[in-house]
């Protein structure tokens, strides 16, 4: 596949960095397609690449055309990375937005069947629909993670046929055949989000936090983030005040900090294949004050993915402890693994033909907290509701 002809080369003056950064910056080393220069990706392990596409945004139109600003702040952050990576420069859409969602599934999928990581600065959410479908096409399971006020879950269904920004979580639901093992939520509001969508996700044991179960107790979401191959990224997540740069922003929100470790948490997961980052519009972005932000958080996103560990039980036992917990009403255990690299911990799940023996099961993600309620004969609800989809 050729991946040269969906993407448009970045050209002066204003994508492409100026000539007098410090060797030291990110703009002095990176690598960028440019006219009749594709770069070289066979020893490449991530590339970033933006696209240009808001015609399935309701309110935010104008969201495609922030990448510029956000590239320009990119480039002057520190440049601290050891790993090879590029920036593949605009996605080229197609006539129609189905088109441009056929073409980025191919160049998604083609990006996965070469093990390099896909950056994507957005355009609408909407895109997290091809993001899923790239997934699907290689017939893999998906674990999606959306960073979002906001279940982007169409309530009208005179529309449910419509992909939009509000309602490409409904599509990737009933996609048939369907890939998606798990979708998890981080940092909704109770206040954008109806009780009969809230008692709709819990009927499909997905895993759903609010904003104020997240904030100041960042920490807790890394769990949640590590069990996760793919993320969408809504900038309304974070607060006005912080990222302006949105139609419809919110007053509330995760802080522009805990925003960055976020990302870095999602760098630092081994298991992620797939980040994307949408609703930036430029149009209402006050001294490029979210593009800043962006840009930071893609800063952090880097270096995390630069101290990935291959820390997996699966993959290398020996690096790990394990610890085996029963239950006070049942006859089985639960098994924990935990990292003597990092500290993080895992715990197993059992699928139901084997709930006594553990002997076929999946594993999942967990805090030190989780441990302890095991340990003293409880069910963690992560460990339940992982058990019910299996």
């Amino acid at each position: 596949m050729d991946l040269a002809a969906f993407f448009a080369p970045l050209v002066k003056p204003d994508h492409l960095p100026r000539e007098d950064y410090f060797h030291t910056q990110i703009g002095a080393n990176v690598i960028i397609h440019t006219p009749g220069h594709f770069p070289d990706l066979e020893k490449v392990v991530l590339v970033l690449f933006s696209v240009r596409e808001d015609r399935g945004s309701l309110v935010n139109a104008g969201c495609d055309s922030g990448s510029v600003l956000i590239r320009q702040r990119l480039f002057e952050l520190s440049y601290n990375f050891d790993f090879p990576w590029v920036d593949l420069g605009e996605f080229i859409g197609g006539s129609s937005l189905a088109d441009t969602y056929a073409g980025l599934t191919e160049v998604l999928a083609e990006l996965r069947s070469r093990q390099i990581f896909p950056l994507i600065i957005g355009g609408s959410q909407d895109l997290t629909f091809p993001q899923y479908k790239a997934f699907a096409f290689l017939e893999e399971k998906v674990d999606l993670l959306a960073i979002d006020s906001h279940f982007d879950l169409n309530e009208d269904p005179t529309h449910s046929r419509t992909t939009t920004s509000f309602s490409y979580l409904q599509k990737i639901i009933q996609d048939e055949p369907n890939y998606l093992f798990n979708f998890s939520n981080l940092g909704y509001q109770s206040h954008f989000v109806s009780e009969e969508i809230k008692h709709f996700m819990d009927r499909l044991n997905f895993d759903i936090y609010r904003l104020g179960e997240i904030n100041g107790s960042i920490a807790d979401a890394e769990p949640v983030i590590r069990g996760a191959n793919l993320i969408s990224f809504d900038i309304r997540s974070v607060r006005f005040s912080d990222a302006p740069g949105c139609a419809d922003q919110s007053p509330n929100g995760f802080y522009g900090e805990d925003a960055c470790q976020l990302f870095r948490y999602a760098g630092m997961n081994d298991q992620l294949q797939s980040l994307g980052i949408y609703e930036y519009n430029p149009k209402f972005d006050h001294r490029d004050q979210t593009a800043g932000l962006i840009a930071q958080m893609i800063w952090y996103f880097l270096e995390g993915f630069s101290t990935r560990k291959q820390d997996n039980p699966l993959k290398s036992s020996t690096h790990f402890y394990k610890y085996r917990t029963a239950l006070k009403e049942d006859p089985m255990e639960i098994i924990f693994y935990k990292s003597k690299k990092t500290g993080r911990w895992w715990m197993q799940v059992p699928y139901p033909s084997t709930h006594k023996k553990n002997s076929f099961f999946h594993l999942i993600p967990c805090r030190y907290e989780d441990f302890q309620l095991a340990s003293n004969g409880q069910v963690p609800e992560r460990w339940w509701k992982s058990y019910q989809k299996l």
